[in-house]
């Protein structure tokens, strides 16, 4: 259900926005369609190119002795969809969003895709604001944690990655012809995307999610476990 009081949510985001770009910054395109009004997903844009920036600044200097590769994975790990839609429910953020009719009865308050967009709105409206120095210190409340906890994840921190290096130490053929197929049902703001993991013509794994970038990575993390099944013995069938 949507609540139209913020306050609670600019307490516990750290900084208190503006109302205009607060508003701007919670409204989904389903809801601007619908009313004429601005959305927010140049704020998206410029959010992630933060965040991204914030997140590598912290591990290059809390991991001196990291390889990029290795900071690589803990950084895509802890600002993912996945990860930022975790930050968003803590904040219950989901409520406060603006949403169109067709988003509101399709569950979209809970769909990580938006909550994950709207984190990174947030963000970019914390440094159009406050700048760069309030900003950090916000991101890294909030993101700092997912990072700590990236760095235990194994496999998990790169699916694609895992994969691909797991293949090769197996002398699976065609590593380097890992493609993806993607197919998507549903209108414009229900849409569920499905990827299939090919190594050249040959299938081996598939996953859904809300974006496309979701249902790659979840085909990738279904391709490594049928991998590894087959090494503990497992009668994985990689013909479907």
């Amino acid at each position: 259900m949507f609540n139209p009081d913020t306050t609670q949510l600019m307490k516990m985001w750290g900084v208190d926005l503006d109302a205009s770009m607060r508003t701007l910054a919670l409204t989904h395109r389903s809801w601007a369609f619908e009313h004429n009004t601005g959305h927010n997903e140049r704020l998206e844009f410029l959010g992630d190119s933060v965040l991204g920036f914030i997140a590598a600044d912290w591990l290059y200097e809390q991991f001196p002795e990291d390889t990029e590769g290795d900071m690589s994975k803990i950084k895509a790990a802890s600002v993912s969809e996945k990860a930022l839609a975790s930050v968003a429910r803590e904040l219950d953020l989901g409520s406060y969003i603006r949403l169109g009719v067709g988003e509101e009865r399709t569950g979209g308050r809970e769909k990580d895709s938006i909550l994950s967009d709207t984190v990174e709105a947030l963000i970019a409206a914390t440094y159009l604001q406050y700048g760069i120095d309030t900003t950090r210190a916000v991101v890294e409340r909030h993101i700092v944690p997912l990072i700590r906890t990236a760095t235990t994840l194994g496999p998990a921190l790169d699916w694609r990655t895992a994969f691909e290096e797991q293949a090769r130490a197996m002398d699976v053929p065609n590593v380097e012809a890992l493609r993806y197929g993607i197919s998507a049902e549903g209108p414009d703001h229900a849409r569920v995307y499905t990827a299939q993991l090919y190594l050249a013509q040959d299938f081996w794994g598939e996953g859904a999610g809300t974006s496309q970038k979701a249902a790659k990575l979840a085909a990738c993390e279904d391709a490594y476990r049928r991998l590894t099944g087959e090494l503990r013995g497992s009668s994985t069938n990689t013909d479907e």
